[in-house]
């Protein structure tokens, strides 16, 4: 998650919790769960529920002007403390000009929070951003690496008071991805599965709840794979072409360029026959994350991967109708996990 001037969810949601107001947030980026967890502690949170029914705005930035915006929020509370004035899809203002009138004096009484999802502010508004940054808060919400899954899954599991096994957390970030709405709703969704007596998830929980199976999957491919065991890679992917509902194409596809991209990128490591460089170069965890590249830089030349890339831009445009009238999904998978490891 990026930051913008210091300014992290961490610190926004400590601030929030302890009753620190800003008059304004602007909330941006293209992650949009950050974004909505901040707003929605706001709205549940700043006005007692008996004060929302005249002290709280909701707008739609497609239907609303920012000359609106700025009159809504230049209003006085009606029997309370403040007011709360939100702006959702606010990327679909046409004009801003009333808006940065009203950020040069913003409204002590008011907390104006402007939720900017799947982009941020234009980069010539330099001038914008200064009056909202002198207001309030600005945030940018980016979206997480794959790397960076594993941490977030822990770490969420943990402030629910239950634990996981890195097995179960790499299954669940393969199988979900970066969606973190989608993340962190399987996520309840198992937790609420648990006894109260064992909150602890395991692979076997994993295939019970989100339908990820525990011997057949994409860590399991990818694993068949760079060991280049070619047995269990065909078995894996016949397993999954008689079951298109556990898994497919479109859920190995960049998992596995997530892999070889990385792959090409240890080859130009400094020194490529340290794990622990090779980890460092990549920006990984720990060096023991580095193994399964050590083991590619093994098992595939440099030229063999930059192919295999190109293969699996090739299969992923076919997966999407480019230039196939008529080969299916598991087909594809064949011929690039044939491709991959001949």
């Amino acid at each position: 998650m990026a930051e913008t001037k210091n300014v992290t969810y961490n610190s926004i949601m400590t601030d929030l919790q302890a009753g620190k107001y800003q008059p304004v947030y602007y909330l941006m980026g293209e992650e949009s769960y950050y974004i909505d967890k901040i707003c929605d502690y706001i709205a549940e949170h700043a006005l007692q529920p008996e004060e929302r029914d005249f002290n709280q705005t909701i707008f739609f930035g497609s239907d609303v002007s920012a000359s609106q915006i700025a009159d809504a929020a230049r209003r006085y509370p009606m029997m309370a403390e403040r007011q709360v004035v939100i702006v959702k899809e606010a990327q679909n203002l046409k004009n801003t000009e009333a808006l940065e009138k009203y950020l040069k004096q913003p409204s002590q009484t008011t907390i104006l929070v402007i939720c900017h999802k799947n982009g941020k502010i234009d980069g010539r508004k330099r001038e914008y951003v200064k009056l909202i940054q002198q207001a309030g808060v600005l945030f940018e919400s980016q979206k997480l690496k794959d790397r960076d899954l594993p941490a977030f899954i822990e770490n969420y599991v943990k402030q629910k008071n239950a634990s996981i096994d890195p097995k179960s957390t790499q299954l669940i970030a393969d199988a979900i991805g970066a969606d973190l709405s989608r993340l962190t709703g399987e996520l309840d969704k198992v937790l609420i599965s648990l006894p109260e007596n064992n909150k602890r998830i395991t692979p076997q929980v994993v295939e019970d709840q989100i339908g990820v199976s525990k011997d057949f999957n994409g860590f399991e491919l990818r694993d068949a794979i760079v060991n280049r065991n070619v047995f269990k890679a065909n078995q894996i992917i016949n397993y999954f072409d008689k079951n298109p509902k556990a898994g497919s194409i479109y859920s190995f596809l960049p998992l596995l360029f997530n892999y070889f991209q990385n792959l090409i990128i240890a080859w130009y490591a400094p020194n490529r026959g340290s794990q622990e460089a090779v980890a460092e170069w990549l920006e990984l965890r720990s060096p023991w994350a580095a193994k399964e590249y050590m083991t590619g830089m093994r098992n595939f030349s440099a030229m063999k991967t930059m192919q295999i890339i190109s293969k699996l831009r090739e299969i992923d445009a076919k997966s999407k109708g480019l230039d196939n009238p008529n080969t299916p999904p598991g087909e594809l998978m064949k011929e690039l996990i044939f491709y991959i490891l001949h």
